[in-house]
């Protein structure tokens, strides 16, 4: 499974981006599908996921501003985030995996290269 992750960009505190992550090599539609992100210094955080049946899980700082979605027409999943703020600049990284339960990032099997997202205040 190969994943690509597009949609990053520098924003206004404020603003709102959306982010995708396409996938191929392999249906994702039995997959979870998460985004995690990392800031400099810092470790790779969990900041949202998507179960095959559409269950849905966000840490807090994100909820209310951050929705997660997918598309498996589309081999796709999305992340539109709203009212975002300095805090969540980072390398946002999209993820899937086709076992498992917890969302650690070291139970993913397959990761996209990153995506920049920059928050200016």
């Amino acid at each position: 499974v190969q994943l690509q992750a597009s949609g990053g960009g520098l924003v206004q505190a404020g603003g709102s981006l959306r982010l995708s992550c396409a996938a191929s090599g392999r249906t994702l539609r039995a997959s979870t599908l998460a985004w995690f992100r990392q800031a400099p210094g810092k470790e790779r955080e969990f900041v949202a996921a998507i179960d095959w049946s559409a269950g849905i899980s966000y840490r807090d700082s994100v909820k209310g501003r951050f929705t997660i979605s997918r598309d498996n027409t589309k081999n796709t999943v999305y992340l539109q985030m709203n009212s975002l703020r300095p805090e969540d600049t980072a390398v946002y990284y999209c993820a899937a995996r086709f076992s498992g339960e917890t969302y650690l990032a070291g139970n993913f099997d397959y990761w996209g290269q990153g995506t920049q997202v920059t928050v200016s205040s």
